[in-house]
């Protein structure tokens, strides 16, 4: 696959004729930065012919820890939903969800995965514009790296999730993303947490999530943080 022949973005700011030409040469390797520039620019014509041509060597590159999904999920996430990969024709959108669902299940059980398994499910989140799919495979997924990774991600999520906000900033769909996070935690994380030891504490912050917003901050227990 290649971008459109037309294809064209700022010489100052993306890169030089030489390089865009690159993208326009099928089964071409880019060097890292390029590749970084290029998955990372929210400007192109037709996002969806960039992406294709980038996507093997792109998917790689994540699997591998080339490109961080730690404090890049969003952004890559965000490169996944601008290509519109979902209105793609079957075979294509078909194999792209698989890579996705592969990467998350394998992430689920690898005791240290070459990223957080919050920001791949970030990612995840943010190329489909839904939680729901990812939370299903963390449901079914019965390992104790997946619960390990679960206190990890809720450690990093309780307290944007209790003031009703999402913890990361989403491209689409950010209040039902919110709503469907909190109350999916609220019903499965405390038990698993309760197995992975997690403190008493966390667990009743996360059994709050099932509240009204009102009832949720009348809790004696997060008084300290109207501090």
């Amino acid at each position: 696959m290649t971008a459109r022949p037309d294809e064209s973005n700022c010489v100052c700011h993306w890169g030089s004729a030489e390089e865009l030409a690159l993208l326009k040469t099928p089964d071409t390797e880019l060097d890292p930065d390029l590749l970084y520039r290029t998955w990372s620019a929210g400007d192109w014509k037709d996002h969806a012919a960039v992406l294709r041509r980038i996507l093997p060597q792109f998917t790689r590159a994540l699997v591998r820890g080339h490109v961080d999904a730690g404090p890049f999920a969003e952004e890559v996430g965000r490169s996944f939903a601008l290509g519109r990969w979902q209105q793609w024709p079957a075979q294509q959108r078909a194999a792209v969800r698989e890579f996705l669902c592969a990467w998350w299940a394998h992430t689920l059980v690898e005791p240290e995965p070459v990223a957080p398994a919050h920001g791949v499910f970030v990612v995840c989140a943010e190329a489909s514009a839904g939680v729901g799919p990812w939370l299903s495979i963390w449901q079914a997924t019965d390992h104790p790296a997946a619960d390990r990774h679960l206190a990890e991600a809720v450690d990093h999520w309780e307290y944007d999730l209790l003031c009703d906000e999402l913890p990361w900033s989403a491209w689409d769909n950010k209040d039902d993303m919110c709503r469907e996070l909190a109350q999916w935690l609220a019903r499965h994380a405390p038990a698993r947490l309760r197995s992975h030891g997690a403190p008493k504490e966390l667990i009743h912050r996360i059994r709050l999530l099932g509240l009204s917003h009102s009832d949720r901050w009348a809790d004696p227990l997060l008084a300290a943080y109207r501090l």
